[in-house]
């Protein structure tokens, strides 16, 4: 593993300021913003004020060191953000400026976002483990042209004339749906903030943000430039804590339309328990997967061992749509397998903020002994570890790239989602297998297939049951490309104008008309 200095300044342009430490009045962050100071000495002023009295630390996965102390909210927190929200749908500007005034705003929102790439990409570099290079160059700028593709959809929702028997016209409107709950994950803080703000943003809805607490560093940043873009105050709320009391009190709200998840199926299972017994709010839910990637016999084996390294080790297998379940065809199983081996050996775990690295730590202590306990139960299993699966490093929750052979559909590293750096390779002979095999999971919301041959990439996408199919590529996000998931994966869609459904509700109205010439 390498580690370099982490001498790097972090300054968080007009925000960085002298804090004293000693003085605990300078704690003062608004809906979940607090004394988020201390080592990087950030301060960031706002004009509303969550529970001053608890706190929470955020802690750099790298260096298991504190980062800042957060505002730990509650349910009281929850309540106030969700007022303010209201009042902002009911009486203020926002739903009631044109889908174009939106659109600037949110366009000046995605220009502040590029102008402080590097800060957010930094915040998601120390608070999450993400790499700074993939930060810089991929996932901060997916995410100015994530709010860009959605401020330009702001003037473009509009309902429907219908065509009604006897004398009668109709049409429809396209309605925001109101106060929208946003409960949203650690492994992409950034990514998901916009995933979730931006379509609800051009509907014209206001909204409640519960970052993750494992990471909620950029999601306090990105309310602050949606601040300076010229976001209404009570249009985007921030309320950070813990899944059980601010998580819970945002589901169950009386007075929040709209719920949108993005997490494990457990807690999904709860936000619509939540969602039925208080408001019958609608909700939205991103799950968990255990995604296939299909490698056929004609298939460049070259190409097949990078797609299937990048679709099980992105961002340290930290994303639901991982392909850790990789079935290879028996032609060309011994072939990828040897490239693998020999890949791995250059898959570099390191310092997150090193250009050279490839993988940085696990969020947190609990993520990382979890995929460590996951690599035992493999082993205990009967699959054999051909590569990795070791700690990194003396310092932080770095763990080797695992990849397995030898693994059954029964073991638990075959059927649970695991989440970390872990490949599980299991050879198939016909097409049907394939087909068979891949759909034996409770989940359904990724798979990818590499092949040269058409009439198997035809047959095989249409047979997968997943909500997004990949061919001869992985991970291979666009704004404009729907995404979300078939069975325990949940439903609703992220990306793509699919996105804005959710966040709006259909009304039909309907007068009669007289003496018409024609119907």
């Amino acid at each position: 593993m390498r580690r370099r200095s982490r001498s790097r300044v972090l300054r968080l342009g007009d925000l960085v300021d002298d804090v004293d430490e000693d003085n605990e009045d300078e704690e003062l962050l608004g809906f979940g913003f607090r004394h988020l100071a201390r080592r990087h000495r950030l301060v960031f002023p706002m004009r509303h004020h969550q529970s001053p009295r608890k706190t929470f630390e955020t802690i750099d996965p790298s260096t298991e060191e504190v980062i800042a102390k957060i505002a730990e909210g509650d349910k009281e927190d929850v309540d106030l953000a969700v007022k303010a929200a209201r009042q902002a749908f009911d009486q203020g500007s926002w739903p009631r400026i044109p889908g174009c005034e939106r659109g600037k705003i949110m366009n000046k929102f995605a220009d502040l976002i590029d102008e402080n790439l590097e800060e957010l990409a930094a915040l998601e570099t120390i608070d999450a483990g993400k790499v700074f290079s993939f930060e810089t160059n991929v996932d901060i700028p997916s995410v100015s042209n994530e709010v860009r593709y959605f401020a330009g959809a702001a003037d473009k929702i509009h309902g429907k004339t219908l065509k009604l028997s006897a004398q009668f016209q109709g049409y429809t409107l396209l309605e925001p749906i109101g106060v929208v709950g946003h409960i949203i994950p650690w492994n992409f803080p950034s990514a998901m903030f916009v995933l979730k703000c931006a379509p609800a943003l051009a509907a014209g809805c206001t909204m409640v943000v519960k970052p993750a607490e494992q990471a909620p560093l950029s999601a306090l940043y990105l309310a602050h430039l949606a601040k300076q873009a010229g976001i209404p105050d009570g249009v985007l709320n921030v309320v950070t804590g813990f899944g059980h009391t601010v998580g819970s009190a945002v589901a169950s709200h009386m007075d929040i339309d709209c719920v949108s998840f993005t997490g494990s199926t457990e807690v999904g299972r709860l936000v619509m328990q939540a969602a039925a017994t208080s408001n019958l709010k609608t909700v939205s839910l991103e799950l968990g997967g255990k995604s296939p990637l299909l490698i056929f016999d004609d298939a460049n084996v070259d190409q097949a061992a990078d797609l299937a390294l990048l679709g099980s080790l992105a961002n340290k297998g930290e994303i639901c749509v991982c392909s850790s379940r990789v079935f290879v065809q028996e032609g060309v199983y011994d072939n990828l397998v040897e490239k693998l081996v020999e890949k791995a050996k250059s898959w570099v775990v390191g310092d997150p903020f090193d250009p050279s690295t490839r993988q940085g730590p696990q969020v947190d202590k609990k993520q990382y002994e979890k995929v460590l306990s996951y690599i035992d139960q493999g082993r205990r299993e009967g699959a054999s570890l051909l590569s990795g699966g070791k700690p990194c490093g003396e310092k932080g929750y770095y763990i080797g790239p695992a990849i397995f052979e030898n693994v059954t559909d029964d073991m638990r590293i075959a059927k649970d989602e695991i989440f970390g750096p872990v490949m599980c390779l299991m050879k198939f002979k016909t097409i049907e297998e394939a087909i068979e095999r891949a759909n034996m999971t409770a989940y359904g919301l990724a798979a990818g297939i590499v092949t040269n041959d058409l009439n198997i990439a035809n047959r095989v996408s249409r047979s997968i049951r997943a909500g997004v199919i990949w061919i001869n590529c992985y991970h291979h996000f666009d704004s404009g490309c729907p995404i979300g998931g078939y069975k325990m994966s949940g439903f609703g869609k992220d990306h793509g104008l699919e996105a804005l459904e959710k966040y709006l509700q259909t009304k039909a109205v309907v007068t009669p008309i007289y003496n018409t010439p024609w119907l």
